[in-house]
């Protein structure tokens, strides 16, 4: 294996981009209840029963949702669904009041997002946050967090 293994700018055709991301479930209504109901994601294909794929409506990307019943497809992990939301204590308190159970209420971090963490019906981790001016800019010290 060569010594470095990043690659050369010359040699990367192009950007990387994001179109989805796959979340198995073990039913489909709580799902959809959850991304589409509560978080407000739009239903643009679905196959009853089995899978559904829903569009931010501030974006182009999207998140499927697929029915599966193997247990390692099922055992949320180590990755997190970072969320943004312009309205943040808006959409926390309308999801409290659905039943939603939340590990943090939402704070202000020290790199300027205001975050808030939960689980989904099928306990994967999500982050609903707002960046605000700091979405794109890079925070200094982070060192001292």
């Amino acid at each position: 294996m060569p010594k470095n293994t990043r690659p050369s700018k010359s040699r990367v055709p192009s950007a990387v981009n994001f179109n989805h991301a796959l979340i198995y479930v073990k039913a489909l209504d709580p799902a959809l209840n959850f991304y589409r109901d509560l978080l407000g994601f739009k239903e643009i294909e679905t196959i009853p029963g089995e899978y559904s794929r829903l569009r931010s409506r501030n974006s182009r990307s999207t998140l499927a949702l697929h029915i599966s019943e193997l247990p390692e497809n099922l055992v949320p992990g180590g990755v997190w669904l970072y969320l943004e939301v312009k309205e943040l204590d808006r959409l926390y308190l309308r999801m409290l009041a659905a039943g939603v159970r939340f590990s943090q209420e939402p704070k202000l971090m020290p790199w300027g997002w205001r975050q808030t963490f939960l689980k989904d019906p099928d306990g994967h981790k999500l982050c609903l946050y707002s960046a605000g001016v700091k979405r794109l800019r890079k925070t200094k010290n982070l060192q001292n967090l």
